[in-house]
C-alpha cells in the first residue's frame, strides 16, 4: 500500500517476484527481479546468485513465451540500510535487469545485506 516493494512470501521462496511498478524484462528501463536467497527450510530461487559473474548471460522467459538474454554487467553486496534506489529503479536508456536479494552473515535470523545483480539486455529471441 505504500509503494514499498514486497519479497514473495517465505512459503513461496522457490517464485520470483517483479516489481510491477516497474518494466517487464526485455522492455526500455530497469526490470526489477526479487527473491529469497535462502529461508528456514532451506536454500531458495537466488541461492546461486552468488555464484554469477560479470559475462554471465541469464535468460528471462516473458508471459509471451519469448526469452530477454542478460549479459551481467556488476554485482554488488550493500548494507540494506544505504540501499542504492536510485541506481537500481532510476531510468536507463536500454533494457536492463535487476537482481535483487539478501546477502551477509545471518544475524538474530535475518540477512542484513542485499546482493543486487545488474544486467544488459543482449538478445532477444521467440520461444
Amino acid at each position: 500500500a505504500d509503494g514499498t516493494v514486497e519479497v514473495p512470501p517465505e512459503a513461496e521462496a522457490d517464485r520470483i517476484g517483479w516489481y510491477e511498478k516497474g518494466v517487464t524484462p526485455g522492455e526500455t528501463g530497469p526490470a526489477v527481479l526479487i527473491g529469497h536467497f535462502d529461508t528456514a527450510r532451506g536454500p531458495a530461487v537466488l541461492k546461486d546468485v552468488v555464484k554469477a559473474r560479470v559475462g554471465d548471460e541469464i535468460t528471462v522467459t516473458r508471459a509471451d513465451g519469448t526469452d530477454a538474454v542478460f549479459r551481467v554487467r556488476e554485482l554488488e553486496q550493500v548494507d540494506k540500510k544505504t540501499f542504492p534506489t536510485a541506481k537500481v529503479y532510476g531510468d536507463t536508456a536500454r533494457p536492463e535487469l535487476r537482481l535483487i536479494t539478501c546477502g551477509g552473515e545471518l544475524t538474530g535470523g535475518h540477512r542484513p545485506d542485499n546482493i543486487i545483480l545488474y544486467a544488459d539486455l543482449v538478445a532477444a529471441r521467440a520461444a
